[in-house]
């Protein structure tokens, strides 16, 4: 039976809510959308990435938790899920934090770049995370989306950074084309990760020239008449 009661004039007649049957006119904007363009707050990164670390070192990776975390903060732990939505997250933004995802800026010099780019290696790994990666990596072992998630975050876009550098150096003339560059980023970052893990040996500012001076001795143009090896 229609409604004997016309339509107040002037305004649209409303619709039952979709819980009771009707269609709802206003959808809610998806959480990404409704969290685009909130300001990032740094010292809550500063926080988050320091509490991380701290677990790390104490706990391992398997210690580490969101929960722990958001408590030492002193964060409802929804404010940091909005941020990273897993532990994993969590720990791989933390070691980005710490060693960068962009190592060998355009110096317009190879061996500056590769300085640059080892440094801050020794950088990274002087401070908590040092201690945190044989921890770290061991977990990685363990957990494959764990070792994925920083294989992602962290050494695909370090490596490219580095990639990107011995092909300038390329470009400009300071290497010889053909190399294998993916060995020689091996080479070129490798001596701090095995120093990391052991610690039979400290990692120092001199390490950083030494390592640098050696590949560019292997990657550089013989010169004009020096017979090539």
């Amino acid at each position: 039976m229609h409604s004997l009661i016309p339509p107040m004039p002037g305004k649209a007649r409303r619709t039952l809510p979709a819980q009771l049957g009707g269609r709802s006119e206003f959808k809610s904007a998806p959480v990404s959308a409704r969290n685009r363009g909130r300001p990032k707050n740094e010292c809550i990164d500063v926080e988050v990435v320091a509490a991380v670390l701290k677990q790390l070192r104490s706990r391992g990776y398997r210690g580490v938790t969101i929960e722990g975390v958001a408590r030492q903060v002193k964060r409802a732990r929804t404010s940091l899920y909005r941020r990273w939505p897993s532990k994993r997250h969590l720990v791989a933004d933390a070691v980005v934090a710490q060693l960068g995802a962009e190592p060998a800026p355009d110096t317009g010099s190879l061996r500056k770049d590769l300085r640059a780019a080892v440094g801050t290696l020794l950088t990274g790994f002087a401070g908590p995370l040092g201690k945190a990666l044989p921890g770290l990596v061991a977990d990685m072992a363990l957990d494959p989306m764990l070792a994925r998630m920083i294989r992602e975050k962290v050494l695909v876009a370090r490596r490219r950074s580095i990639r990107a550098a011995f092909e300038r150096g390329m470009a400009r003339g300071e290497s010889d084309p053909g190399f294998d560059i993916e060995v020689l980023i091996d080479m070129l970052t490798g001596p701090f990760y095995f120093r990391a893990l052991f610690g039979h040996l400290p990692a120092t500012s001199a390490m950083v020239n030494t390592i640098v001076d050696y590949i560019m001795a292997v990657v550089r143009p013989p010169a004009i008449g020096e017979p090539v090896p």
